[in-house]
C-alpha cells in the first residue's frame, strides 16, 4: 500500500492581524490560513487526522516527510499573472472568466449564439465591460449525455468568435479536448487552453500544448473517450481528485509544459454526485498544496437544482453566487461563470472586505 500525506488548511482568516501574524498568506492571495490538517492515507483509506496551528506546525514540519514539506510550501507560493496578449490576469486576488458557449444544446445557454455572431460579439462585449478578465469560449457541451462534435463543426463555431474578440483586444481562452481545435483558436488569437479532459482525449494534446507555449487549464474527470462523466468512483472524491490532478501537473510538467503555465480546476459536476461536489467545494483550501493556481467552474452546475427544488439553470443565480463567493474565500485564483455583472458586482464587494480587513487594526486592541 501507499502512504501518502495531504495538508489541508482548515480555518481561514481575513487577515494576518486576525491571528496575531500566525496565519499563512495561500497562493499570495487575500486569504489566511491559521489551522491545518496534515491527514494520513494508506492507499484508499485515511489512517489519521493531525491538526496543528501555524506555529505547531512550523515545528513539527522539520520531522515530517518530505512531501508535507513541499505542500506546505506550495501552499503559499505566489503566482506570476497570466499573459494574454497586451493583457495580464493577475493571480494576486480572484478573477472573473465569462462563459461563452457557441453551442446548440449547452446547460443553460445553449443555441443562444448560435449563427448569431453579432449577438455571442455584443454578449462578450458586455462580459468585458462588466467585469470578465476572460472570455472562455466554447464548441462542444460537455454536460451529461451531450452528443459529441465533430471537429469541423466545433471549428465553425468557435474560430469566427475567437476572430472579433481578438481584434477587440480581450483576452481569450478556448474550451476545446482537440489539438487541431486548440491549434486553430491559437491562430485565430486565443491564449489560453481549457481542457475539459486534462490532455487526455488525444494523445496529441499534451506535445502540442507544450509546443505552444500557451497556458493550459488541466480540470479532473473521471471518465475517457467522449463520455467524462463515466467510471466515477472514489474512495474519497477530495483526495482522489487532488492525487488525480497532481499526476495530470506532473504529466503536463514531464511534455515540457512550464509550471507558471498550468492551472488546475477540480471539475465541479463532472463524474460527482451532489454530496461529492459539496465536499469539493468545502476542501477547495486544499488544492493550493499542488502549487498551482486555481480555477472554479461551478456556474449553474446542476447540483445547484439539486438544493434548489429542481430550479432551471437559468433560475440559478442566487446558488451560482453562493458558490463564486465561497470560491473567493478559498483563494480560488479564476471563477468561470455565467453571470459576469452580478459575479463581478460580488467580487468588488468581498474585495472591499478584505482590504477593509487588512487595514482594520481595531482587532489587536485588548
Amino acid at each position: 500500500m501507499t502512504l501518502t500525506h495531504y495538508l489541508r488548511p482548515i480555518a481561514l482568516s481575513d487577515s494576518p492581524q486576525a491571528e496575531d501574524g500566525e496565519a499563512l498568506r495561500l497562493a499570495g492571495g487575500l486569504v489566511y490560513a491559521s489551522r491545518f490538517a496534515l491527514i494520513e492515507r494508506n492507499g484508499g483509506t485515511v489512517t489519521s487526522r493531525t491538526r496543528y496551528s501555524l506555529p505547531e506546525l512550523r515545528v513539527a514540519l522539520p520531522g515530517l516527510p518530505g512531501s508535507v514539506q513541499e505542500q506546505f510550501d506550495n501552499l503559499q507560493r505566489v503566482h506570476a499573472p497570466l499573459h494574454c496578449g497586451a493583457r495580464t490576469i493577475r493571480l494576486d486576488q480572484p478573477q472573473v472568466v465569462g462563459i461563452l458557449n457557441i453551442t446548440p444544446d449547452s446547460m443553460s445557454d445553449g443555441g443562444q449564439f448560435m449563427d448569431n455572431p453579432d449577438i455571442a460579439q455584443a454578449h462578450a462585449a458586455a462580459m468585458l465591460e462588466a467585469g470578465a478578465a476572460l472570455v472562455d469560449v466554447g464548441g462542444e457541451s460537455t454536460r451529461p449525455g451531450a452528443a459529441a462534435v465533430w471537429e469541423g463543426d466545433e471549428l465553425k463555431r468557435v474560430i469566427p468568435a475567437i476572430e472579433r474578440l481578438a481584434a477587440s483586444g480581450a483576452a481569450i481562452s478556448i474550451d476545446t479536448r482537440r489539438p487541431a481545435v486548440m491549434e486553430a483558436a491559437l491562430a485565430a488569437g486565443a491564449h489560453i487552453l481549457n481542457d475539459v479532459s486534462a490532455l487526455r482525449h488525444d494523445p496529441r494534446s499534451l506535445e502540442f500544448a507544450a509546443r505552444s507555449g500557451a497556458p493550459v487549464v488541466l480540470m479532473h474527470a473521471p471518465g475517457e473517450g467522449e463520455d467524462l462523466h463515466a467510471s466515477a468512483a472514489y474512495a474519497d472524491v477530495v483526495l482522489d481528485v487532488f492525487d488525480w490532478l497532481a499526476a495530470r501537473r506532473d504529466a503536463a510538467l514531464a511534455a515540457g509544459i512550464a509550471r507558471e503555465k498550468i492551472v488546475l480546476d477540480p471539475g465541479i459536476g463532472f463524474g460527482k454526485e451532489v454530496a461529492q461536489n459539496l465536499a469539493l467545494m468545502n476542501a477547495l483550501p486544499l488544492f493550493h498544496a499542488l502549487g498551482q493556481p486555481l480555477l472554479l467552474g461551478a456556474s449553474r452546475k446542476r447540483m445547484i437544482g439539486a438544493l434548489s427544488n429542481e430550479a432551471p439553470a437559468h433560475q440559478r443565480l442566487g446558488g451560482s453566487l453562493a458558490l463564486a463567493i465561497k470560491g473567493m474565500e478559498a483563494g480560488v485564483q479564476l471563477l468561470r461563470v455565467h453571470d459576469v455583472p452580478e459575479t463581478a458586482q460580488a467580487l468588488r464587494v468581498w474585495r472591499g472586505l478584505r482590504d477593509a480587513a487588512l487595514t482594520d487594526f481595531s482587532q489587536l486592541a485588548g
